[in-house]
């Protein structure tokens, strides 16, 4: 039931489950119960601890004064010499936008981009906030194939995620390069969201930067390679002609990102806090290769091989297992205590019957988490 006056856009905004998940398991936690928590994508390890001193410098000097709408030009330097030093590409500071976490990224790129009635190709399963985003701009979010994207009609533009959530997906440079050909040519957008560029497995980090400007702009964040979810700043890089209407949309919805968060951002391409960060990255590797052959032991149907990307793995069920995913995740936590999401947060696409594990937890924990499940399926089946 809507109240009186409230906005219809509402209706099509579906709850995050996951997160009356994380409510439940918190609750039982405070109830003295043991929860392995694989549920929300959030890397455990806290802020690397020059990127907290730098925040904290930025306190004692008193910088707690808005910036501009853009971010700090340092910081928009910053990111663009960091393009060219891990990818050698050549990126004008004028097209960085800096913004509140990556989901502000998307909110100004999406409401630059999209009319009302605009259809936006999205994959399936995906992040649920990206459909609700184009809904809330009065757009409909379509679900389709990369591949097929080029041979649906009616579509302004493609969205997607690479690394995605929550397969781990990667797609590989020269499908995601035929993918913007043929949308450039046909002049309609490609946004691609990198905020788990850098969390990737087998092969070295890549983005979609390199494919060219027109028509194409990337979303990034700090928060999940760089492990600052909580500071809240992320950034998007746009062609140059978009960056003025995009300013006076960040002038609005805004004002400035963190003003703190931006200072801390800056110690986060230190040499020695990237040479952590790629520690880190090796640790979740390691988390990965053990999650995946554990739950494959236990008959959960997952792909060929480990995903090569993020810090998910995307499961379906075993044959034995009657309930859906989203019943299953409520049993694996009130039961065994294990935290997970269902599948039927991502989207449409035979999602009921799959579930997602975030592997942000320690080995020891995930040993216990298989423990855990396997004690499940054994009294289901």
């Amino acid at each position: 039931m809507s109240w009186p006056g409230s906005a219809e856009r509402l209706r099509g905004i579906a709850p995050f489950r996951v997160m009356a998940i994380l409510a439940r398991a918190q609750a039982l936690a405070a109830a003295g119960r043991d929860i392995v928590h694989m549920e929300v994508g959030e890397p455990d390890f806290p802020a690397p601890d020059a990127v907290n001193a730098a925040a904290q410098a930025a306190l004692a000097r008193g910088q707690t004064h808005y910036t501009p709408a853009l971010g700090l030009p340092a910081l928009r330097e910053a990111i663009a010499s960091w393009y060219d030093a891990r990818f050698g590409l050549a990126i004008e500071p004028a097209r960085v936008i800096v913004t509140p976490g990556a989901s502000g990224a998307l909110q100004l790129v999406l409401s630059a981009l999209i009319d009302p009635g605009d259809r936006v190709g999205i994959q399936d399963p995906g992040y649920p906030c990206n459909r609700h985003m184009i809904l809330l701009y009065g757009g409909e979010a379509v679900a389709v194939d990369s591949e097929q994207a080029v041979e649906t009609p009616g579509l302004c533009g493609m969205m997607l995620a690479s690394p995605a959530n929550p397969t781990g997906e990667l797609i590989a440079a020269e499908r995601l390069a035929g993918l913007y050909r043929v949308l450039r040519a046909q002049r309609r957008f490609l946004i691609v969201d990198e905020i788990y560029q850098g969390l990737q497995y087998g092969t070295p980090p890549q983005t979609a930067l390199m494919l060219g400007e027109e028509g194409l702009f990337v979303i990034n964040s700090f928060s999940k390679f760089f492990g600052m979810t909580g500071y809240r700043v992320g950034w998007a890089v746009v062609p140059e002609d978009w960056v003025d209407p995009i300013d006076r949309l960040a002038q609005n919805l805004f004002l400035a990102p963190p003003t703190l968060a931006q200072h801390a951002a800056l110690a986060a391409f230190d040499p020695p806090v990237l040479d952590e960060l790629e520690r880190r990255r090796q640790v979740f590797q390691t988390r990965r290769d053990r999650l995946f052959a554990g739950l494959r032991d236990l008959g959960f149907a997952l792909p060929s091989r480990s995903p090569e990307g993020a810090f998910y793995l995307y499961a379906g069920l075993p044959e034995s297992v009657a309930d859906d995913g989203e019943i299953f995740a409520q049993r694996l936590l009130e039961e065994v205590g294990v935290a997970i999401t269902p599948g039927s947060d991502f989207g449409k696409n035979d999602t009921v019957r799959h579930v997602r594990f975030a592997y942000t937890t320690e080995i020891a924990r995930i040993e216990q988490g298989l423990e855990r499940l396997d004690r499940l399926l054994t009294r289901s089946g």
